[in-house]
């Protein structure tokens, strides 16, 4: 197994890192365009082995794609992060063209991996990556759900004071601050309804903080996220490689379900070997379905600019 993270950014750095840690593959390559930063991240988690315990090996490249041959799970995270003020729609223009030419650069050298996108804007960057790629839908995958839900969880786990993994929630819609739609009334605390636990008034706040929890990381620490970015690529690579067949919320290409098409938009899918398997109904009532219509249209918005 060979796994390719694109970007040796704080994202992809994160992410290989986590992958290594995982021993999700027996060679992980990180590529960079940036002189260096590729090889000397990769030398610094490598050796990380012998105190860490795992046996994957790390390759660092800068902009040499022919190092990437034969991957079988190929990370985007490339072009520039988000900075205080700077919405996810800004960053079109630059990002777009990174992404365009790393996706025929990775298909040149692996034609059959498949192909998990993190740079934003990413439901953009995942319709993208698909139109330019030409391949199977299936292997075009946008992480972005699996953050936003986790991000979620997280919230509602300081607002109950319950320990995060006893909590299910899921967000799905746009990867945005104004696209994403987190699923109060499915959200569920060791089988039962967060909203035995919470009033609605801490549970619309708990959905809003959810919403704008990037932009409060992004003015806290002056740029993008990167731990919990990292670790979301790498539980989708790990659901991959393992074909562990769960249902996680990710980004992908929609042909009728949940009432879209030709859109790339965060709906829970069965993720394993072959890339997304499967898109699950979660059976929207009519409010939440006028939302994610809502979310797909500012989607293709930015998909316009394209």
């Amino acid at each position: 197994m060979k796994i390719t993270v694109v970007g040796a950014g704080a994202v992809g750095a994160t992410c290989a890192d986590n992958i290594v840690r995982r021993e999700l593959a027996q060679e992980v390559v990180l590529l960079d365009i940036k002189e260096g930063l590729a090889e000397g991240k990769s030398l610094d988690m490598f050796q990380t082995a012998t105190l860490l315990d795992f046996d994957s090996r790390i390759v660092g490249s800068t902009n040499d794609y022919a190092k990437t041959a034969g991957s079988d799970v190929v990370v985007i995270t490339s072009g520039i992060p988000r900075k205080p003020g700077m919405t996810r729609e800004e960053l079109i223009g630059i990002n777009a063209g990174i992404v365009k030419t790393v996706t025929t650069q990775i298909l040149e050298h692996s034609p059959e991996a498949i192909i998990v996108v993190i740079s934003n804007p990413m439901d953009t960057m995942t319709y993208l990556a698909l139109q330019t790629a030409g391949v199977s839908k299936h292997k075009i995958i946008g992480m972005g759900g699996i953050l936003d839900s986790a991000r979620f969880k997280t919230y509602l786990s300081l607002a109950m004071d319950v320990p995060p993994s006893d909590l299910q929630a899921t967000v799905i819609g746009g990867h945005g601050d104004t696209t994403m739609i987190p699923l109060t009334r499915l959200a569920t605390y060791s089988g039962t309804p967060v909203s035995q636990y919470l009033d609605e008034t801490t549970l619309q706040k708990v959905a809003s903080d959810t919403m704008v929890g990037g932009a409060t990381l992004t003015g806290l620490i002056g740029t993008s996220a990167w731990y919990a970015p990292g670790a979301a690529g790498a539980l989708l690579v790990e659901s991959i490689v393992r074909d562990q067949k769960r249902i996680l919320p990710c980004c992908v290409y929609l042909e009728g379900e949940y009432g879209q098409s030709n859109i790339c938009l965060g709906v829970p899918v069965v993720i394993g070997k072959n890339g997304w398997e499967k898109i699950i109904d979660f059976g929207l009532t009519e409010a939440e379905q006028a939302a994610f219509n809502k979310s797909a249209e500012a989607v293709r918005n930015m998909n316009s600019v394209l």
